[in-house]
């Protein structure tokens, strides 16, 4: 797991597509080396079925 306490917005970007690809939630918290509450966590910041990278990183900036 990262040490790193923040998702970069690549993270999220790379969160973004995989979801779109069907990917399930464990492989992409091994692809980005994070555990997989911080990345349900992560696609909870937008509605249901519509993760975006751009939203979720503006929600950051509110």
């Amino acid at each position: 797991m990262s040490k790193s306490r923040y998702l970069s917005y690549e993270d999220r970007k790379n969160i973004e597509i995989m979801l779109s690809r069907g990917i399930p939630i464990a492989e992409i918290a091994n692809f980005l080396k994070r555990h997989r509450q911080t990345i349900y966590r992560e696609i909870e910041r937008c509605p249901k079925g519509n993760y975006s990278a751009d939203e979720a990183q503006k929600t950051l900036m509110n």
